[in-house]
Parts: structure tokens; C-alpha cells; sequence
């Protein structure tokens, strides 16, 4: 296999493309956007090896929502996911001295080797007012490209580490009050053709599993335009079990196929997960981009046979 090619627009993009099939598998897009939308880097569009996007891009319902990213929808009284902020007894409200930000500083690495892409990133995370409260360092790698299964993979790794001189404490809606609306940490958001798609964990299935927990979930969704299915499957990484209030748990799931597509392995989905002032919270995440619509069994498979 050829390796991946690499095109940085600096500034703007760096986009991913498979040589054999001339394929843009993913912008990763690091230029600020609009301060109400919490900017942030992102990744849009991702693709399959057919080409087929699956990734949402600034949706009419949320237009926050964008493609692959890390967000943080409460943090410390800082919102950084975006768009209104929830607050309990009021609902979600019009409240921008509570939009922050998340801020590219360098790229330490972007290069394609033999059977990967590397894109090792610095950013700084911002309350609106400014202030410096986490360093970022993050790491996507691209690899396991693979005709014959119709598949290929990227690794998602951050390590924040809070600069503030108290803790950040980070939360979600239903931390804040509202049921079954954990939301936080990384996200994607589905095309609008996924709404109504397959959601599927190891031994469960459907939007049932919205705060449930399990070692990964995928997503299968229709295509509009084009014939044919795609599957995403998330995986959290052995390491990242969760520190709350309620002491150390797996990640609960975040999902939802109505009225949207999106999917998020929550850092904070009932309970606040709290950050002491310089210690680094890492976690690490294997998303697997599949043309078809793929079994239980079919994943089962693929995720053994590609050991993290």
C-alpha cells in the first residue's frame, strides 16, 4: 500500500487523501470559526473509502455541530461545545460571556509514513474572557486502511492540562440537571441521511443505550444520493476509565439516531468529573469509518483483530 497523502493549507486544513482510490478521507480543520459556535479544530468532511461522506457540517438545528471534534460543554461555568447554554430551571439560553474557545498554537508533527498519517497538535483552551485555563496536546493518527474490508480507522488522543490555579470541573447538561443529556468530550455528528440508523454495542442494541456503558458502539446509517450503507464504530481506549464524583466507572454513551445523529463517549454524563490544578486528564479514542452497513459479529471481529 502506497502511503496516505498529506495537503496543509496552513491556516485553513490539513486534508488526508488515499492515493489508490484518490479519496479525501478527512479535513482536519484547524482555522477559528464563529466566537458563538465555540471554535475549535474539527474534522469535516470524513469520508469512507467509497467516498461517501458521514460527518454533519453546521446543521440548521445546531449549527455548533461540526463533523469530529473535542468539545466541553460545561466546564468549570465555561461553555466550549457551543450555541445556547443549558441552565437548570431556565432551559437553554442566549448566554455568549459563557462561549469560550479552543485554540490551535503549533503542529509538532504532520507527516505520513508507511502505513499512517500523524497530526500532533498544541492548543490552548479559553473561557470567554480570554485567559489561558488547559493546555491541549493532540494526537490523530490515521492507519489499518483497508480495500478488502471497505475500511479504515484514526486514533483521536488528547491530554488537557488545567493552567488555572483551581480545579476545572467538567460537566454536561444532565450533571446540570437535565435527564439523559450528558453530552460532552469528543463528538460526532451524523449526516442528516443517518437519522433512524442502527446504533449497536456489544451485547445491546438501539437509542436505548443512551447512558449506557459499554467498551465501544457503532452507528449504520443509510446514504442519501449514493446506494449503500456506512458504519462507524468508537472505541474507547483499556486506560480510559472515568474519574467522577462517584469514583472510577467506563465512559457512558452519549447517542441519539433521532432527531439527529450523533454519537459521544461522555467524560461527564451523570456525574462532574474534576481536574486538579496542573494534572492532565488523557484519553484516547479508535473511530473505525466502514463502507456497509456492518454486524455485531463483523465488529466483534475487526476489533480483534486490530489490538489497540
Amino acid at each position: 500500500m502506497s502511503a496516505l497523502r498529506i495537503v496543509h493549507a496552513h491556516g485553513d486544513r490539513i486534508t488526508v487523501t488515499d492515493p489508490a482510490t484518490g479519496v479525501e478521507l478527512l479535513a482536519y480543520v484547524y482555522r477559528p470559526e464563529a466566537a458563538w459556535e465555540a471554535p475549535k479544530p474539527y474534522i469535516h468532511p470524513l469520508r469512507t473509502l467509497a467516498g461517501d461522506v458521514v460527518t454533519d457540517y453546521r446543521p440548521n438545528d445546531h449549527r455548533w455541530h461540526k463533523g469530529l471534534s473535542l468539545t466541553a460543554s460545561h466546564v468549570s461555568g465555561a461553555n466550549l461545545w457551543g450555541g445556547n447554554s443549558y441552565v437548570h430551571g431556565e432551559g437553554y439560553l442566549e448566554l455568549p460571556e459563557r462561549v469560550g474557545s479552543m485554540a490551535h498554537v503549533a503542529f509538532d508533527e504532520v507527516a505520513a509514513h508507511d502505513d499512517r498519517v500523524v497530526i500532533a497538535e498544541r492548543l490552548t483552551w479559553h473561557p470567554y474572557s480570554g485567559e489561558l485555563w488547559a493546555d491541549e496536546r493532540r494526537r490523530i493518527e490515521i492507519h489499518d486502511v483497508d480495500p478488502e474490508s471497505g475500511s479504515w480507522a484514526l486514533t483521536w488522543t488528547s491530554a488537557i492540562t488545567n493552567r488555572r490555579d483551581e480545579p476545572l470541573v467538567f460537566g454536561s447538561p444532565t450533571t446540570a440537571g437535565r435527564e439523559l443529556a450528558g453530552y460532552t468530550g469528543l463528538f460526532w455528528r451524523g449526516p442528516r441521511a443517518f437519522r433512524d440508523g442502527r446504533i449497536t454495542a456489544p451485547d445491546a442494541e438501539g437509542p436505548g443505550l443512551l447512558g449506557a456503558q459499554a467498551p465501544w458502539l457503532a452507528f449504520s446509517g443509510e446514504h442519501d444520493g449514493t446506494d449503500g450503507h456506512a458504519t462507524l464504530v468508537f472505541e474507547h481506549a483499556p486506560e480510559n476509565d472515568h474519574l467522577g464524583t462517584q469514583g472510577a466507572h467506563p465512559a457512558h454513551w452519549f447517542v441519539r439516531n433521532d432527531p439527529f445523529a450523533g454519537v459521544a463517549p461522555s467524560w461527564a454524563f451523570y456525574d462532574e468529573l474534576e481536574l486538579a490544578p496542573g494534572a492532565t486528564l488523557t484519553r484516547r479514542y479508535r473511530v473505525v469509518v466502514a463502507d456497509g452497513a456492518w454486524e455485531r459479529e463483523e465488529i466483534a471481529k475487526y476489533l480483534r483483530t486490530h489490538p489497540w
